[in-house]
């Protein structure tokens, strides 16, 4: 009777462990399409035998548990190559919205403008006496005026829509965080019973990657299953069950600052320059003080002020159609200092081009020598400590942009085909195959029928041994 009984005690673990490995298959069915999801695995393994004399006995099979098939390392390897993706596609991006606010194929662009004005001053040197060429040169400065305020406005915005990424970049790194504190916890209490916390390191995982893709962090996993995120070097953003925020302040001279409080309410640190990798890194990197934005944005100013001061330089040496020397052409004379956007043309030569001035002497009719030395401004090395002329600094400049932008994007396209060839490799040994799943629900569906057969074929041995007691 004994033995018969081991063969029911079989055949229900054996149902068990087929209908534990269906459900397992279904649930990889279901997760087919999840994010970060990695296929499990019912591993089976024998249930210990029975000595029987010189013999041991086996006594079926029993769950040795219900794991993922995940390979750390890969994951790892993916979350730092991910990290690098991010960072070169925010850059790409950034650059490339740079490019079209300083896209010279427009033929009305700031190139184009800085030329019209000094050819203008070549035309009223062709007729110094006409007011026709002043009137000109009034347009043309005006619309100089315009191109350099709109490329600033537009990199100002470029800048502050970098600016608003960053601060809702930081809103997600702050719920991530928040996440993988909450799953921290709920791993240690799944798994102190001796089960394994799939689904909840699954999503933990994908977390830590979304996380690196935004910034760059270092983490370890302690002995309890816990782990804890460092955020740059020295700001811990999940310690354990706790999450700590991180935020934003805005400084005129550098750009968004990403502050760091050690405890709340406590000190707030700078952690700006500690962000080096994801997209925030590239973020950072392009507003900050020595950034692409912020450069380009310098070196307008630069360009618009040197344009300025030396025109007027040249301007108020020499005499107007009334024989009165000259006034400042553009008016210099703003509180608050010089800048693109208060760059404005003198008011007095706003209401009257006759005060524009072209003769180096008074009373000389014909005489156009000013205007032939402010034309040829434009051929002076006055920029970049006497290197460069207006054309070819700002030339050199779009050049530079362009040059990163380039760069950037070959450096982004072999990073996605390196990052893309990790993740295939990940979908091959963690993936759901659909196939595969469906042979295996077969297999243990068979493997279910055949246990319940089992213990059928028990139970009809049971009913012949008591149909010989009552014999």
């Amino acid at each position: 009777m004994a033995k018969i009984s081991s063969l029911l005690d079989m055949g229900r673990r054996g149902m068990m462990l087929s209908q534990t490995a269906l459900n397992t298959t279904s649930h990889n069915i279901a997760n087919k399409s999840t994010e970060g999801y990695s296929r499990q695995r019912a591993d089976i393994m024998t249930n210990p035998a029975i000595d029987e004399g010189r013999y041991r006995s086996g006594t079926g099979a029993q769950l040795g548990g219900i794991n993922r098939v995940n390979n750390p390392w890969l994951e790892k390897q993916i979350e730092q190559e991910g990290s690098t993706f991010s960072f070169l596609d925010s850059k790409a991006n950034a650059l490339g919205g740079l490019e079209n606010v300083i896209n010279e194929q427009n033929v009305d662009g700031i190139n184009a403008s800085i030329s019209k004005f000094f050819n203008s001053f070549r035309d009223l040197a062709n007729n110094p006496e006409s007011a026709v060429p002043r009137t000109q040169v009034r347009e043309a400065a005006q619309s100089l005026i315009g191109q350099l305020q709109s490329a600033k406005k537009q990199i100002d915005g470029a800048a502050g829509g970098v600016a608003k990424s960053i601060e809702a970049g930081l809103d997600e790194v702050n719920a991530y965080g928040k996440e993988i504190a909450q799953l921290n916890e709920k791993i240690v209490n799944i798994e102190i019973t001796g089960a394994s916390a799939n689904d909840e390191r699954d999503r933990r995982d994908l977390l830590v990657k979304k996380l690196s893709e935004k910034m760059n962090i270092s983490y370890a996993e302690d002995p309890q299953g816990m782990i804890n995120i460092t955020a740059g070097k020295t700001a811990v953003l999940v310690a354990g069950t706790t999450a700590t925020r991180i935020y934003t302040t805005p400084s005129e001279s550098e750009g968004p600052r990403v502050m760091y409080d050690l405890s709340k309410g406590g000190t707030a640190f700078d952690v700006t320059d500690q962000f080096t990798g994801g997209s925030l890194g590239a973020s950072l990197g392009v507003v900050g003080p020595k950034g692409e934005i912020s450069q380009l944005g310098q070196h307008l100013e630069d360009m618009a002020y040197n344009i300025a001061n030396e025109v007027n330089k040249v301007h108020q040496e020499g005499y107007d159609r009334y024989n009165s020397q000259g006034v400042q052409f553009f008016d210099m004379s703003h509180p608050a200092g010089f800048s693109i956007e208060t760059m404005s043309l003198n008011k007095e030569i706003m209401k009257d081009v006759g005060l524009i001035a072209a003769a180096s002497q008074p009373n000389s009719p014909g005489d156009n020598n000013v205007a032939q030395v402010l034309q040829n401004l434009q051929f002076q090395k006055v920029m970049g400590d006497g290197q460069y002329t207006f054309d070819n600094f700002y030339n050199s400049k779009v050049g530079e942009i362009g040059l990163a932008t380039k760069g950037v994007n070959t450096s982004l396209e072999a990073q996605k085909s390196t990052l893309d060839q990790l993740k295939n490799t990940r979908e091959s040994i963690s993936g759901v195959n659909l196939d595969e799943e469906a042979s295996k629900m077969i297999e243990f569906q068979k493997s279910f029928e055949a246990s319940a057969r089992m213990i059928r074929v028990a139970d009809e041995m049971f009913d012949t041994v008591l149909n010989l007691k009552r014999m």
